[in-house]
Formats: structure tokens, sequence, C-alpha cells
């Protein structure tokens, strides 16, 4: 089986300016961090864009579900930033049925080393290898359904609907 990985951006791979204090974009983590997890998986990596999720476009959802559509594998992880995530993937689930598809992220650029997103990516790519066709997100150590999750921005993880703070 092999496992297509779409990098669109999002906290995880923010870069830190220390000059200034400025997060931005350089090129995606997501090949170290698989080395560094020590993962055996095959994986297909692709980067479709470089983007903060709150300046993700209707236009570049599309673009992601076109390479969803047109991905030999039925097995997905997409990195995706944790504002518009759940967006994302309700949009997915619309137009897709057939394949597992999986988002995931980070609260923390994975520069900061005390990132959440190798954790997040682990249980992303354990995932979708388990779970049946549909869209998820895996976030904070759990998968949620697309219909059934928000972020919770007050506590800062994700819970499913019905969650404190609706």
């Amino acid at each position: 089986m092999q496992i297509q990985i779409f990098i669109t951006g999002g906290t995880f791979d923010k870069e830190y300016n220390e000059l200034n204090g400025d997060l931005y974009f350089r090129d995606t983590h997501l090949k170290e961090m698989l080395q560094q997890g020590r993962s055996q998986l095959n994986v297909n990596i692709r980067s479709l864009m470089m983007i903060d999720s709150l300046e993700m476009s209707d236009a570049d959802r599309e673009l992601i579900l076109t390479h969803c559509q047109k991905s030999p594998s039925d097995r997905i992880v997409i990195t995706h930033g944790t504002d518009t995530m759940v967006k994302t993937a309700r949009y997915l689930a619309e137009h897709l049925s057939n394949k597992t598809i999986v988002l995931t992220g980070a609260m923390i650029p994975i520069v900061f080393g005390s990132s959440d997103g190798l954790f997040n990516m682990g249980a992303a790519t354990a995932y979708v290898q388990t779970l049946e066709p549909g869209v998820y997100i895996a976030m904070n150590g759990q998968y949620f359904r697309h219909d059934n999750v928000r972020k919770n921005k007050t506590k800062g993880l994700f819970e499913t609907l019905g969650g404190s703070d609706e």
C-alpha cells in the first residue's frame, strides 16, 4: 500500500525569523519528520502549495480535490493549517467517497522543537491505513469524522461537535 501525502502548508511547515519574529514558508519539513520518526511506510510526497490556511481559497481547495481524485492511491494524508482544516475536510467529503483521506497539522511549527506536528503526522499515517473510506482529521492523538469536529480556539485543540464553548 502506498500512502499519498499532499503538502499544503499551515503552521506545520512555518519557519521562524529570529530577527523580526515573523513566521514564513521556505520548504516542507515532512521528509525529515518521517526520517526522524524512523518511518518505514511507502509514501509519495507532493507539495501542492505552501500557504497559511486562512489564505486558502476555494480554488486552492479545488486543486487539493483534483489531486486527491487523480491520485492512484486510495490512502491520502494532507498536511493543512488548523484554522480552516475542517472547511477543507468537509469540501473534500462532498466530492469524494471512495478514498480514505486524513488531514493533519500542527498548532506549533515543527522548527520550534516542541511541536505537536510529529505526533499528529504519526497518528495520521496510522489512521489512514486503518480507517474506512471517508474524510477525517487527525489531531491531538484522536481522529474525527469530517462532519463531527471543530477547532476549539479557546482550548487550542480539536474536539467533537457538542464540546464546550460551542
